[in-house]
């Protein structure tokens, strides 16, 4: 028996494990301070009412002879995904409900879809970058090759057409800078796709954070994309799902390689690997779509948006270099005197007893940057906040 050497080449822990034991020691020797925690990004408000009737409609359901559900379907169930295509119109995106397949998150398929391309391929990741694709891709054996983003380019990197790729991950709006491309950026990131006869695959997890109308909320609303891109649609931090799970990936039927269609391809790899989500579960993320869905859902983002603000403000009186938080929940900014941002870490912990994501965890270009979240309580938000200004900190 051999194991996968390519696991050992993984960094030793995961960032946000190595978060949780740095806070867990410092609680341990410090049992009565309060901490706050602006880092991990995981939700706070419930889900919306809406989403709960309906899930507790289909619980009654599954408890009925004659309404009881076994297996779904391979691609998810018709009702969710005819729902997502009628959302995808509202866009002027057209799509076919067989190119949606729901999943149980954003996560889960960003890493799987890997399945069906060779460990051949290069692969192109942004620096710094949501730690899951490099992760899937090292576990995998491939060949990563990484393109700056930095403080130069606002970290919105562009193509550099000296660079050859098979594979290209992108994420807009970005975690963790918080940053969205626009068409024309996306519009050339396409053209370079196709040059390359590269697959895009589109991280659009946060999409319902955008606040600008002119901004892409999906790649496909750009002209070429369907012909070289996959999107991955997540419920977790718009909808609240992060404890329920769904999600969805897009594939359209006009992206194939040597006649091979990629749609076949994944459903042949999700039917072997795959028995889908819960009835419950899809009832639940169908009514995130409706009218009363939607405007619940937009009123907890407005919550988060409005925290998002509180922090951005507060590090412009700092006069500290930030991004993100107009367009996303996630406030990217660069740490006080040029510290690195695990001494950062442990400074704003001890001093503030305030929790963020060191940038480092991200990649080499975050090493000197600082991740707050917008996934808090308002109140908390406000004490962390002044807690920072009182320990006087000097950018």
């Amino acid at each position: 028996m051999k194991i996968n050497k390519n696991y050992l080449n993984l960094k030793e822990n995961y960032l946000f494990l190595t978060i949780s034991n740095k806070v867990k020691e410092y609680k341990k020797e410090n049992p009565k301070k309060k901490l706050i925690n602006l880092g991990i990004g995981d939700v706070t408000l419930p889900l919306p009412k809406a989403v709960i009737k309906a899930m507790h409609k289909a619980t009654d359901e599954m408890s009925n002879k004659t309404t009881f559900r076994g297996y779904g379907t391979e691609r998810g169930y018709t009702f969710l995904r005819d729902t997502i295509v009628d959302y995808y119109n509202k866009k002027n995106v057209f799509l076919n409900n067989e190119e949606v397949f729901i999943s149980d998150g954003a996560k889960s398929d960003l890493g799987n879809i890997l399945d069906i391309f060779s460990k051949d391929n290069k692969v192109l990741i942004p620096d710094p970058v949501y730690p899951v694709y490099v992760d899937t891709n090292v576990m995998d054996g491939r060949e990563i090759i990484y393109v700056n983003n930095n403080i130069e380019n606002n970290f919105l990197s562009m193509p550099d057409q000296n660079l050859k790729c098979d594979i290209i991950y992108m994420c807009s709006p970005n975690n963790p800078t918080g940053n969205v491309y626009n068409k024309d950026e996306l519009k050339i990131w396409i053209e370079y796709a196709k040059e390359n006869r590269a697959i895009l695959l589109f991280d659009s997890a946060y999409e319902g954070f955008i606040q600008e109308k002119y901004l892409p909320s999906s790649i496909y609303q750009i002209e070429g994309a369907k012909e070289c891109a996959i999107e991955f649609g997540s419920l977790s931090k718009t909808a609240g799902f992060t404890g329920v799970r769904c999600g969805y990936t897009i594939i359209p039927h006009e992206i194939s390689y040597n006649n091979i269609s990629l749609n076949d391809l994944w459903l042949r790899r999700q039917t072997t690997k795959f028995n889908g989500v819960s009835y419950i579960t899809q009832r639940g993320a169908e009514a995130v779509f409706t009218e009363d869905g939607l405007k619940q859902t937009k009123e907890n983002i407005s919550y988060y948006m409005k925290n998002a603000k509180i922090i951005s403000d507060v590090l412009t009186k700092l006069d500290i270099w930030h991004t993100g938080g107009e367009n996303s929940p996630y406030i990217w900014f660069k740490c006080p005197k040029n510290m690195n941002s695990w001494i950062f870490f442990d400074y704003l912990l001890k001093n503030a007893n305030v929790i963020g994501t060191p940038g480092a965890g991200f990649g080499s270009n975050g090493k000197n940057f600082f991740r707050f979240s917008a996934f808090c309580d308002e109140e908390s938000v406000v004490e962390a906040l002044n807690k920072i200004k009182n320990i006087k900190i000097d950018a």
